[in-house]
């Protein structure tokens, strides 16, 4: 059998908040004209973890980002000056990448990158709106023409970043065709995985319809089952990746997945199969999330048998509603629970120690929930000595700032925050703060103390 299909164990919606102020800081123009582009992935590498320490995580092209980076990028030496500093430095962007006929393809590269990191952690909207009708165009040609795989790759990720930015249901029709096609026909590995993630983004943030969303959940469904010949890139597992990751953003849009749950979860457990460590985590949380998916709150004038319900046990939402299982989401569950268990506990020296370390935690998690689809990830059955009560879910959490917090306690969340982390990269805490595009995704929390 061919690569992603050997075992594994022997080859080794919320409420808007409206946008607060805050002071703008100083970008140094040097620093974006030399930004770091990303590693560049092939045929049958290993991805990296994408779940690596609070501080730094690992995107589907191989790309490592620290919550920092993008402030390193655009705050030289710690000095705060006013926003139209920065303003400044993103018209000059604009003008580089609409003024093809003076540009080279190096050069509108280079632009386009320096925009993007930009758009990456100010918000820019006002900025950016404004200038569409020759943003836009420009970005579509970059793509359209493949003149390299650099130019190509850094529009497709501004293309990304500024649907985020512009948060307009106008701009999906505008792109979609394209994207599809860049996927399909393109002979870059890379520029296909950055088409994958631009059209997950232009589908949730651009305006798609129910029907387009779904259709585009298919064409998704189709890579992962032909692991990738669909698209010619057969087993390119960063492929599979990016397109398991972004079936997983979309269908968190879909309020009933019941129709779509039994071709995809088949694709996912076959997945679990993989050699490749970031396939099969990739695969496994999309399996979660479907079981997660399969419950709902009970309605106050149902009567439903006390088999189907499944009460909180997390003491922090005891008072909650309790969730009714609506359909059977695998009918091998059994099966899948074993397959859960072995990656959880995966030992072989095939595996790299990180790989292992990886697996057996998002496996864990993952199986937690296909048992009991209440328990999103990092949920704990521990006691606090302290209170006696279990530890429950929503030990994940993203600080926004002294008083916010998000709180990943829904497998729903985590795919959301990842898709979100992809785009906005080091930028997403000031996005979250700003951006209502951003903060409407993810529900957030007040922080308190425990």
């Amino acid at each position: 059998m061919h690569d992603l299909r050997r075992q594994a164990l022997e080859s080794g919606k919320t409420v808007s908040r409206k946008a607060r102020s805050r002071n703008a800081s100083v970008p140094s123009s040097k620093a974006n004209s030399t930004l770091n582009s990303p590693a560049q992935s092939r045929a049958n590498s290993r991805n990296p973890s994408r779940h690596g320490s609070d501080d730094e995580e690992y995107l589907s092209d191989g790309t490592a980002w620290s919550t920092n980076s993008i402030d390193d990028i655009l705050n030289s030496e710690d000095v705060d000056l006013a926003p139209d500093v920065w303003k400044s430095e993103l018209n000059v962007r604009v003008e580089q990448m609409v003024d093809r006929k003076r540009s080279s393809t190096e050069g509108r590269a280079d632009s386009l990158a320096g925009f993007t990191h930009i758009l990456m952690a100010k918000y820019a909207k006002d900025e950016v709106d404004g200038r569409m009708s020759e943003l836009l165009p420009s970005m579509l040609r970059s793509i359209k023409s493949e003149t390299s795989e650099r130019e190509t790759v850094a529009a497709l990720k501004a293309l990304a970043v500024t649907i985020v930015t512009l948060d307009s249901d106008d701009i999906y029709d505008s792109v979609a065709d394209l994207l599809k096609r860049t996927i399909s026909d393109s002979e870059s590995i890379q520029t296909k995985i950055s088409a994958i993630h631009a059209l997950g983004i232009a589908t949730f943030f651009g305006g798609s319809s129910e029907e387009e969303t779904e259709d585009n959940m298919a064409f998704l469904l189709e890579i992962i089952e032909s692991d990738g010949l669909s698209i010619d890139a057969h087993d390119e597992g960063s492929v599979v990746v990016a397109a398991l990751e972004e079936w997983g953003l979309l269908a968190t849009e879909v309020e009933d997945l019941e129709d779509a749950t039994e071709a995809a979860i088949e694709a996912f457990v076959d997945q679990l199969q993989s050699s490749d460590a970031g396939v099969q985590i990739a695969a496994g949380e999309n399996i979660a999330l479907l079981y997660e998916k399969s419950y709902t709150p009970l309605e106050d004038d149902e009567e439903i048998s006390e088999g189907d319900i499944d009460s909180e046990d997390d003491d922090e939402r005891r008072n909650r509603d309790k969730m009714v299982k609506r359909y059977t989401v695998y009918r091998r569950q059994d099966q899948l629970l074993r397959a859960l268990d072995e990656l959880a506990t995966v030992s072989t020296r095939k595996i790299s120690k990180k790989d292992k370390k990886t697996l057996h935690s998002s496996f864990a998690d993952i199986r937690n929930s296909v048992e009991k689809p209440t328990r999103g990830p990092k949920y704990s059955t521990a006691l606090d000595q302290e209170t006696g009560r279990t530890y429950g879910g929503g030990r994940m959490k993203v600080k926004i700032n002294r008083n916010v917090e998000v709180r990943i306690d829904k497998w729903w969340k985590l795919q959301r925050l990842n898709a979100l982390r992809r785009v906005l990269q080091g930028g997403f805490v000031h996005q979250y703060d700003e951006n209502e595009a951003v903060s409407r995704c993810l529900p957030f929390s007040v922080a308190t103390k425990r």
